[in-house]
């Protein structure tokens, strides 16, 4: 409700600056401003936030019988005292959320998750923006793609994705960068053609996932990032009840490392005879994508170097039926405090085979690896990672001491499939001299004749 106001005032400058008519969304209904009841007693505040502004919210874009739509209407408010409304409302206030000029949706959403006693049954886990952020450029999507997140949890990839269509699409001097690396002010005000902003708004960000809760809160994060109607839907993809297939021209995601499915409700379409849902989940992005598209995919360790039939199955599907274009593996701190794993980003296009495979070796992302995930610079090698991945062509690094280099397709069939950087990655040790056995223990027993004399003179103070 605090940033529908906001995000429509946003619209409107948006609208303003291509001299474009602009409805607001509250056209009728100025009532359910938070401008307007934000004030109101708190008896009458409850009346008319629950009986006027939730059903208002629970019925945006209802006139074209949208998803939100269908997935709010079982929605219920359920602050029930009118005090409680009242104080959480002159909090959210005092916070002034739309001047803190960052994604503050994000930051709650990560907040409810690390309260959780469990990542999930699941494996689900928030995505970090930053991580996000450097997939997206990797990947690179533009206006006319067709951008899908087959297990899509908060809606980062979608929403980061469209952020970064704008980006590309609004005046230089007119964007705002935060200290984390956000962008902001992003108005798109080179995309002049309606039609483009409708195929944006309704044909380019799709969604799945099986956990209705979490449908709802991507369905509002993407609304309130101005996504008027986004096709985020109530499915399981892995299951037989999934039939959508060559659809896609991107596909982003950071699917459950640790699930397991019936082995009887596995999609028949998926080739891999496994219930790992990290196997699955792959294989299906593989098939979700048309010829030519580009997936962006997190997936544990294991999967790249795994010796069951499966995990080889799969490095031969990315290898011999895709482009496999390059592994980025990260610090295993990069999920903490929600995971401890080692995990790797797969860059792969779907058609061809793979000639040679571009590995990096992230060591920081710009954050501390433990628990606590301290701010450093919030960039770590990032940067440097989209810089080299987009040059590697030209650069066509074979140092492997160095920070990314390529391999030969043909030395990793040689070593079974495996992807690893560990494999390939040479390590130069630094040749350390010491000092002789003898020089060692002379030092030792002079060291111990000085704490003796130390403890005697010590003994004599004391008498």
């Amino acid at each position: 409700m605090n940033r529908l106001e906001d995000m429509d005032t946003f619209e409107q400058k948006r609208a303003q600056a291509k001299s474009q008519p602009y409805k607001s969304i509250f056209d009728g209904q100025e009532n359910c401003r938070w401008s307007h009841w934000k004030h109101f007693p708190a008896d009458k505040m409850l009346i008319h936030v629950r009986d006027v502004v939730f059903p208002f919210i629970k019925n945006i874009h209802d006139g074209e019988k949208t998803l939100f739509a269908q997935h709010m209407k079982d929605a219920v408010f359920l602050i029930p005292k009118p005090s409680l409304l009242q104080e959480a409302v002159t909090i959210l206030d005092e916070l002034k959320i739309s001047a803190q000029n960052r994604d503050t949706q994000g930051d709650i959403y990560e907040y409810l998750l690390s309260q959780l006693s469990t990542s999930g049954k699941n494996g689900q886990f928030r995505t970090p923006r930053h991580i996000i952020r450097m997939m997206v450029e990797l990947v690179d999507p533009d206006i006319n793609d067709r951008i899908c997140d087959p297990a899509c949890g908060t809606a980062g990839f979608l929403v980061n994705s469209y952020e970064y269509i704008l980006k590309r699409y609004t005046s230089k001097d007119k964007i705002e960068i935060d200290p984390e690396g956000g962008y902001h002010n992003l108005l798109g005000d080179k995309i002049t053609v309606p039609k483009h902003w409708d195929k944006l708004w309704k044909d380019t960000f799709y969604g799945y996932d099986f956990d209705n809760t979490m449908i709802r809160i991507s369905l509002m994060n993407m609304v309130l990032h101005g996504i008027k109607a986004p096709q985020v839907a109530l499915q399981d993809t892995l299951s037989k009840g999934f039939t959508q297939n060559d659809r896609y021209t991107i596909v982003l995601a950071n699917p459950p490392f640790k699930g397991s499915i019936d082995k009887s409700d596995i999609n028949d379409a998926l080739t891999i005879q496994t219930t790992k849902t990290e196997l699955l989940f792959v294989e299906r992005m593989v098939h979700l994508l048309q010829i030519g598209g580009k997936c962006g995919v997190i997936v544990p360790d294991g999967v790249l170097f795994g010796s069951s039939n499966a995990h080889k199955k799969l490095r031969q599907i990315l290898l011999e039926q895709c482009q496999l274009e390059g592994i980025v593996s990260m610090p295993s701190g990069v999920f903490k405090p929600y995971a401890g794993v080692s995990t790797a980003v797969l860059i792969f296009t779907k058609g061809g085979s793979t000639d040679k495979v571009w590995f990096y070796d992230m060591d920081a992302d710009g954050y501390s690896l433990d628990d606590k995930r301290t701010f450093i610079d919030g960039k770590g090698d990032i940067p440097d990672i989209i810089q080299h991945y987009h040059n590697r062509k030209k650069e066509n690094p074979a140092d492997r001491k160095g920070k990314c280099f390529f391999v030969p397709i043909s030395e990793i069939k040689e070593n079974g499939y495996d992807l690893s950087i560990s494999r390939y990655k040479e390590i130069e040790y630094e040749e350390v001299h010491y000092e002789k056995p003898e020089v060692i223990i002379e030092k030792i027993e002079k060291l111990e004749n000085e704490i003796q004399k130390s403890l005697t003179d010590l003994k004599l103070l004391l008498k």
